[in-house]
């Protein structure tokens, strides 16, 4: 769980909102899909960035084009990529 504020989707503004329906329609497919968590947490990485929404914007559209299924990585091979960045950062996400 994030320990700093963050905006919900309900209460962003109209702004916020439309930045974070373009991450989502930006986000490759079969990340669509949720991961069961074991969180009971509604948070995300993407809301922990809520606050500065230009920063979030630019930042996850990186990662969603790096994600992409075009690209000569399968998605398992992008997710122990940053399993093992996560660790070696000692990243919470």
């Amino acid at each position: 769980m994030a320990w700093i504020k963050t905006i919900p989707f309900e209460e962003a503004d109209e702004n916020l909102q439309k930045m974070l329906l373009e991450l989502r329609a930006s986000c490759p497919a079969e990340y669509g899909e949720p991961v069961p968590s074991a969180s009971k947490s509604d948070e995300s990485v993407i809301a922990s960035h809520t606050l500065i929404p230009e920063a979030m914007f630019h930042a996850f559209a990186e990662f969603n084009v790096l994600m992409s299924p075009d690209l000569p990585l399968e998605r398992r091979q992008h997710e122990m990529i940053a399993t093992m960045v996560s660790a070696t950062n000692a990243c919470h996400y």
